[in-house]
């Protein structure tokens, strides 16, 4: 794109060590802190979770052949993709893939391999191949962030710190409703709008104190009424909701074969598509198209986005107001400058922001103040807006 440029290298900018000297171990210590801190009260104590004795490690795991370079599931599943994992453990989530519960641990063995446990399938085998599907396993992390990391400064100084944060490849249905829960909305709430929702579908087990269920169906859904999801919490999302359940069950062959058939259109028409659905607007349409659509260079612009794109890659725009217009030419500058999954570099760019993991990024310039100030606000985040939470239209 015309103007456009890579950032500049600040003279004052100490570099980062290379990345062979940032351990893998290292990570792990210093994500265990804010893991450890964000286990839920009713789970057990962390020295329970670490004890190799106690029923957690008795399961029998099985590698998924993954590396935390592949994957690392503090930076995939808890950053606002998804609201549907729990974390049941320092370093390992459950959630549900189509009927399958499964939990995903992180191994602290150097490699930081992840396993996986089946707590309830019909079809073990199938329950690794729709897993596999979920967490996009056929891209390679370690190729793409190499490519990034050679085209742009920002990117390569977080890349070390940040490896294995994946885009996930969720149903699409299941994608749009957490979604539509989404808008000017915080984790929390959004949660217990999801927590709401998944309820309505098949009970399928129960881990560390969390209920599991399949997501219900559109039938299942157009039972609730607008009414019932106000008294829910769900506020003017209620009507959007119930509105989108209507218009997708109208299309011909179905809601979910509609949305799953945009994954072979392109960005623009699916864009285009999904915001004809109650309450989806652009910014909301490209997390759809990102996380559940194949659209691996759809970007999410919002103000978060914005800023991130002024800082680095559009400088000359910084004193700019963020207009429709504008929302386009960021999404341009980011393919422009990352490609065909120019969606996955901002999602690394956009969680390198949250003061969760800047305790996990090279000191930098930072002073000692602010890397303090940093560290006290891990657990704080986890309770304000996700990565991709946005404030959409109210018509």
């Amino acid at each position: 794109m015309k103007g456009q440029r890579s950032a500049t290298p600040n003279p004052n900018h100490k570099h980062p060590k290379s990345t062979k000297s940032i351990t893998i171990s290292s990570t792990f210590k210093q994500t265990k802190k804010t893991l450890i801190s964000n286990i839920p009260k009713n789970l057990k104590s962390a020295k329970t979770l670490e004890n190799p004795s106690s029923p957690q490690q008795s399961l029998n795991w099985v590698p998924l052949n993954l590396s935390k370079s592949e994957l690392f599931l503090p930076l995939t599943l808890p950053t606002g993709q998804t609201f549907r994992w729990k974390q049941t453990g320092v370093f390992q989530f459950t959630g549900v893939v189509k009927s399958h519960l499964v939990s995903l641990k992180q191994l602290d063995n150097g490699n930081g391999d992840v396993v996986f446990f089946v707590h309830k399938s019909n079809d073990e085998f199938k329950a690794r191949e729709v897993l596999n599907d979920f967490l996009n396993v056929g891209i390679s992390l370690s190729e793409m962030w190499a490519t990034f990391s050679a085209s742009d400064l920002r990117f390569s100084e977080v890349a070390s710190c940040l490896g294995g944060a994946r885009v996930l490849r969720q149903d699409p249905v299941e994608c749009l409703m957490q979604f539509l829960c989404s808008s000017n909305n915080n984790i929390g709430r959004i949660t217990k709008m999801v927590d709401f929702i998944s309820s309505l579908g098949e009970y399928l087990g129960t881990v560390e104190g969390f209920d599991f269920h399949k997501f219900p169906s559109l039938e299942r859904l157009s039972l609730v009424s607008e009414d019932e999801l106000r008294a829910a919490g769900f506020g003017y999302r209620a009507k959007y909701i119930v509105g989108t359940v209507k218009a997708l069950q109208s299309k011909p062959g179905g809601g979910a074969e509609w949305l799953v058939s945009l994954r072979s259109l392109d960005l623009n028409e699916v864009i285009e598509a999904l915001c004809t659905l109650p309450g989806v607007g652009p910014k909301v349409a490209s997390c759809i198209a990102l996380f559940s659509l194949d659209q691996h260079h759809a970007v999410p612009v919002d103000t978060h986005v914005w800023k991130i794109a002024t800082r680095y890659l559009m400088p000359e725009l910084a004193t700019a107001r963020l207009t429709p217009k504008l929302c386009i030419r960021v999404a341009e500058a980011f393919v422009s400058k990352f490609g065909k999954y120019a969606g996955w570099a901002q999602t690394v760019l956009f969680i390198a922001e949250l003061p969760s993991q800047k305790a996990l990024l090279p000191t930098n310039s930072e002073t000692p103040q602010k890397q303090k100030s940093v560290r006290t606000k891990v657990k704080e985040s986890a309770t304000k807006l996700s990565p991709f939470i946005f404030e959409e239209p109210n018509s």
